[in-house]
């Protein structure tokens, strides 16, 4: 059974972005998801699935309670990190689709800048327990650490270079100059990005994402009941999620190069029944800038070593020929864990994306990447 066009996204919300909030990421979360509740015309009573995501926030049976749901029929975890909240709509919509249930509120909240930074928090993670035969007794315990080999091997295989990378914050960073609910408010040039300092070899300050509190949530519904709800249809057309070769330490694997994504992006395409080509706008996991550019290899977008190429010349712009990130994404609107890509992704296919608004836009995609290499893609069109 094809899950192509059979759930759609209903309703979006988010908070406003900072740091240090004073509320807690359970409060932030609830805020987000009656954002996100009202804008599909529904009340909290009516939701009866909810995938709760990340590692802060709270369980579905906490939201269930404190937001008044009459019955909670489905819930489920999607432990893959960044790659999460697009794993949880592929897991939405095979329960909906099985008639499991019919709204799934997938939600997360974090209040992290007030505690543990990611370096300590990524080590509550169980699946973090594999990188300690090879990569913590060299002292690489935080993302960046872990995720930079990858880059450099990149680099040394294909000769990507730093300013290829800076391209990419320095393009996002522009469009979050264009959003009003984006933290990073200052403009950078590829200079800047050359200056910044050195954090885990290749990756500068600028090539890493933010550390950030707030909340954002999104609604999933059958595709028939959303023609019945109040915002234009954003269906779901293609989705997948896939895993990194073993071993799961990334530096013993044959190819650090190549993400699970490459294995999951394949299985979209053809679900959706489109090309890479076909897209318009891409809302891409920029948890650091190389992870981007990775990404585009692996979805088909150029060749295996062609992404440096690709994303200069300003490709990736707003009036470039694929847009990427027109948020601003992890990298200068906000780190929460990739559901503000979903949201942006529905806002630009529903037009109300305002001075940022691709014009035209009928279909796109949103990517998540998580943990050691997970990788999942939505390919969504305006319906």
């Amino acid at each position: 059974m094809s899950l192509r066009d059979k759930v759609a996204v209903t309703g979006i919300g988010e908070t406003a972005y900072r740091r240090g909030a004073t509320r807690s990421s359970t409060e932030l979360q609830l805020e987000a998801a009656l954002l996100a509740i009202a804008d599909a015309g529904l009340a909290p009573r009516e939701i009866d699935g909810i995938i709760p995501i990340g590692i802060t926030g709270a369980p579905a049976e906490e939201l269930a309670t404190n937001l008044g749901v009459a019955e909670l029929r489905y819930s489920a975890l999607t432990p893959m990190g960044g790659a999460s909240s697009i794993a949880a709509i592929q897991t939405a919509a095979a329960a909906i689709s099985a008639g499991l249930c019919n709204h799934v509120l997938i939600a997360a909240g974090r209040n992290v800048t007030s505690g543990a930074r990611a370096g300590v928090r990524i080590h509550q993670m169980p699946q973090f327990h594999l990188v300690t035969e090879f990569e913590l007794p060299l002292g690489a315990i935080a993302p960046a650490q872990l995720y930079a080999p990858m880059a450099r091997r990149h680099m040394e295989l294909f000769g990507t270079t730093s300013e290829q990378l800076g391209e990419i914050a320095v393009t996002v960073r522009g469009h979050a100059l264009l959003n009003d609910n984006a933290l990073m408010k200052k403009p950078i040039t590829l200079a800047d990005h050359q200056g910044s300092r050195m954090i885990a070899d290749p990756f500068r300050l600028l090539d890493c994402s933010l550390e950030s509190d707030g909340g954002a949530a999104f609604v999933i519904s059958a595709a028939d009941q959303a023609l019945d709800m109040p915002q234009p249809r954003v269906l779901v057309s293609g989705i997948a999620e896939g895993h990194p070769d073993s071993p799961s330490a990334i530096t013993q694997r044959p190819d650090m190069t190549r993400l699970g994504i490459a294995k999951g992006a394949p299985r979209a395409f053809a679900m959706a029944g489109v090309t890479p080509a076909d897209i318009q706008v891409a809302e891409i996991y920029d948890c650091f800038t190389w992870v981007v550019l990775c990404q585009l290899e692996d979805m088909g977008f150029c060749g295996k070593g062609e992404g440096g190429a690709f994303v200069q010349g300003g490709r990736l712009r707003l009036g470039g020929a694929l847009p990427v990130n027109t948020h601003g994404g992890l990298l200068s609107q906000a780190h929460m864990l990739g559901l503000n890509h979903v949201v942006e992704l529905v806002r630009q296919l529903r037009h109300q994306a305002d001075r940022r608004q691709v014009q035209g836009v009928q279909l796109g995609l949103a990517t998540g990447y998580g943990d050691l290499g997970d990788g999942a893609i939505a390919i969504m069109r305006r319906g």
